[in-house]
């Protein structure tokens, strides 16, 4: 995958504005079957997907009538030497018939797709390879242009009317595959709010003096944007819940009051070994459901200076379970958690130094920023002790079977496999 700059932007998380709002009841929503006719290998049906309210005051996601916890992981398999222009959907070796397979065997049942390539008709053989060889259902996401240079201005007319049309068009391309769970709009996005990244703006938000009020007005102004959006997208396909990715629970105050349409938040979110307080605020905050749509560790020890695969798995497992504690399914915490997308499937090499191709091809240790809730490896020269080219619970070896590299698991990847595969997601308690 590839991520958004502003998703470890520790600016973006202390400018934070944390407060008690609104409450909105999440839309329940029933598919029906598509009129047969439709040419091979397409689907004849849709699964029926919808979010329901648990006598406890959760939330489950529904598919065919039966709960089922999201279990996924990020997926973007760029090859080493290859880098952020990779689009794997047209890559001819086909990489997630390799990955597919390790994944069904892991227990993952859903990969997130961070946006959908140029080509849509490779995109539907993707998600109907990964959904009839193997179960794993596909969480399509758009970045909304954040990715971009010169970067998206949400505050643009012109923007947003070709951006709403990019995206009706992929809906209506791909709203029939049975394969297809939801749909994420943007990726931490609500970073760009403070201008440190991906910074955009008009007249009327530059006659605002107050810097805490100009970030204020850009939020009012983006999650408008993404609510009536989310009502575009519903017009043309009522079967698939649509979640608005958010950095941390930043703004969600101010989300609150305007984003009464969207089915879900979809929440990047590192801290750590845990998640602290996070389900409770977002519950105080906004009441939606919550798809832990990144979190994760890197398996590089930035102070012992090796690939540190032992405090990877025990990070990610410990996630996991502070995660599942908080679904319905545990009968414990808050009981507003779909499930979450372990970040990532495999390492990319070419994260560290991703304008200098050059460097693609080598497996950078140098760390690109600091966060003190990985404290193993925090004393750091200058603490700085997370590697973006790391994150994989599979690496990637130089060595090329039929087309791709070799794909190596990590103990992250055996420890989340034993975990995954004995819980139990078809009954509650």
């Amino acid at each position: 995958m590839k991520k958004a700059i502003g998703i470890f932007s520790i600016l973006g998380v202390i400018l934070c504005l944390i407060t008690a709002n609104a409450f909105a009841e999440v839309p329940k929503r029933t598919a029906a079957p598509v009129p047969k006719g439709t040419t091979s290998p397409a689907p004849e049906e849709i699964d029926s997907i919808e979010i329901k309210s648990t006598e406890k005051n959760g939330y489950l996601l529904y598919v065919n009538e039966k709960p089922f916890l999201i279990k996924g992981v990020g997926y973007n398999p760029t090859p080493i030497g290859k880098g952020p222009d990779y689009d794997f959907f047209s890559d001819p070796n086909k990489p997630w018939l390799i990955d597919g397979k390790l994944m069904k065997a892991a227990g993952i049942n859903c990969v997130r797709i961070y946006a959908p390539g140029k080509d849509l008709e490779k995109v539907k053989e993707f998600i109907r390879d990964m959904y009839q060889k193997y179960g794993i259902y596909t969480l399509m996401s758009d970045w909304l242009k954040s990715e971009n240079y010169p970067p998206a201005n949400y505050a643009d007319q012109i923007f947003k009317d070709n951006t709403k049309k990019r995206i009706l068009k992929v809906v209506e391309a791909l709203k029939k595959e049975e394969g297809l769970l939801l749909w994420i709009l943007g990726n931490e996005n609500n970073y760009t709010f403070s201008g440190s990244t991906g910074f955009w703006t008009s007249e009327e938000i530059e006659k605002i003096e107050n810097p805490q009020q100009k970030q204020i007005r850009k939020a009012e102004i983006y999650y408008r944007f993404i609510n009536d959006l989310v009502k575009e997208i519903k017009k043309i396909d009522s079967i698939h819940p649509v979640a608005m990715g958010n950095g941390e629970d930043c703004f969600l105050n101010i989300a609150s009051g305007i984003c009464n349409d969207i089915d879900a938040l979809a929440i990047n979110i590192y801290r750590g070994k845990r998640f602290g307080n996070l389900f409770g605020n977002i519950r105080d905050c906004i009441d939606k459901p919550i798809l832990l749509s990144e979190f994760g560790c890197d398996s590089y020890n930035a102070y012992k200076l090796f690939d540190d695969q032992e405090i990877q798995s025990e990070f990610l497992l410990t996630q996991w379970e502070d995660l599942y504690d908080n679904t319905a399914f545990s009968g414990k915490g808050e009981g507003n958690v779909l499930g979450g997308v372990v970040f990532e499937w495999s390492d990319e090499w070419w994260k560290h130094n991703k304008n200098y191709q050059e460097d693609w091809a080598t497996h950078n240790t140098e760390a690109g920023w600091s966060h003190g809730g990985y404290f193993y490896d925090i004393r750091a020269k200058d603490n700085l002790n997370m590697n973006e080219e790391w994150f994989g619970i599979v690496s990637l070896s130089e060595e090329i079977v039929n087309g791709l590299n070799k794909r190596l698991p990590k103990k992250s990847y055996y420890t989340l496999s034993a975990y995954l595969t004995t819980l139990e997601f078809n009954s509650l308690k």
